[in-house]
């Protein structure tokens, strides 16, 4: 069992998290992280946990001013901390925001740094299809959209890139993968036939 279920998980996100938006991109994050802990011997049910609340303080805590040591994701962190939360989760989640300077270390915290803006940035990228689905999106017509500053502009290409690096994987196969991930959960993330 991972140290905080997925009910508990799921129940704690909720309580602080009103957006649907952001609702459906931790549960994107989720999906990817499930999807990669194999292929680094992670255990899926912890990593999908860490995924799952890796922004869950960002509505109470926005961080504006993305101070290093306040608000989003520290003061989630504190919260988790507080539950017994293990430390290389909240050292992910602390590294998954590149403005808290905390260092990835781990397999889990770069995966969580490389899926976090492609798992929205795919989404987006679906949702612009005469589709609206996952179903037929294409890792070029991913990247292509990468390229295009004024799509989703809020989406870091320089961490989708570093992501992948930190990894050690060619971007194309981590947008693969992302993909993979998300397609059998599209309906729930508001896309295909939603």
């Amino acid at each position: 069992m991972p140290p905080l279920s997925r009910d508990a998980a799921w129940t704690l996100m909720c309580e602080w998290t009103a957006s649907p938006a952001l609702r459906a991109h931790m549960r994107a994050v989720e999906l990817a992280m499930r999807h990669f802990a194999p292929r680094y011997g992670g255990d899926p049910d912890y990593w999908g946990v860490v995924g799952l609340v890796h922004d869950f303080d960002y509505e109470r805590f926005p961080n504006a001013e993305r101070a290093a040591d306040r608000e989003h994701p520290t003061e989630g962190v504190n919260h988790l901390r507080s539950l017994g939360f293990p430390e290389d989760g909240c050292q992910a989640i602390l590294g998954h925001a590149e403005f808290t300077h905390t260092p990835r270390t781990t397999d889990m915290a770069r995966v969580l740094f490389a899926v976090d803006e492609l798992a929205g940035f795919v989404v987006a990228c679906a949702l612009v299809r005469p589709s609206k689905s996952l179903a037929d999106l294409e890792v070029k017509s991913v990247k292509k959209k990468l390229k295009d500053k004024a799509f989703a502009r809020g989406v870091s290409r320089e961490d989708v890139h570093a992501g992948a690096a930190e990894l050690g994987l060619p971007l194309d196969e981590v947008i693969a993968e992302v993909i993979a991930a998300l397609r059998p959960a599209e309906r729930e993330l508001g896309l295909g036939d939603a």
